[in-house]
């Protein structure tokens, strides 16, 4: 996401974050509302209802057009859907990590049950989440397009933690690596 688009999505957010600014885009959503019909409405004050519009206005959620003394305002739909095609999709959305280590959580959790010195693994972890992580760096461990019998793996697996029979299983029904008369390869 380029950084005035990010701009524009963090300032809609901070604009629709107040309570009272929410309802004014409900009732404008609705029907065209003065400055004071707005205060009656909301059970605020003028000046407030009018510093809650200029927010608005800033990100042109709502339009104003003068009737007579007073100014009437209105939700302005199309600039609505303008930031809804530009901003809300997909991929707008999922780009907004870009600068955020996603890997930091695996590497927490790789030195949180790993011992530093011995590569050993402490425990296999209870958590699903976490007993994935470690599963992904043990399968690392194999190299992909080689077989290796039950043996081996056993070898391999017994280097981390002595346990390696829940390992070989866990392996495997994570699709990790595959098994057929006791050969086993890493799955890409």
């Amino acid at each position: 996401m380029q950084p005035e688009q990010f701009n524009i999505l963090l300032r809609f957010f901070k604009a629709l974050a107040d309570d009272s600014r929410l309802k004014i885009v409900g009732i404008l959503a609705n029907q065209e509302c003065s400055v004071e019909e707005l205060a009656v409405l909301l059970q605020l004050k003028e000046p407030t209802v009018s510093h809650h519009l200029a927010k608005l206005k800033e990100l042109n959620l709502v339009t104003m057009r003068p009737e007579g003394n007073s100014r009437l305002y209105q939700l302005d739909s199309e600039a609505l859907q303008s930031i809804s095609k530009e901003i809300f999709t997909p991929e707008k959305i999922a780009s907004l990590i870009e600068n955020v280590d996603t890997e930091a959580w695996e590497s927490k959790v790789l030195k949180n049950y790993f011992e530093d010195d011995t590569q050993r693994l402490k425990e296999i972890p209870a958590s699903r989440k976490k007993r994935l992580v470690i599963l992904k760096w043990l399968a690392n461990q194999f190299e992909v397009g080689i077989n290796y019998p039950e043996r081996l793996v056993n070898d391999i697996l017994k280097r981390y933690h002595l346990d390696c029979a829940t390992l070989r299983r866990e392996l495997i029904a994570c699709q990790l690596m595959q098994r057929e008369n006791g050969v086993y390869w890493r799955t890409t």
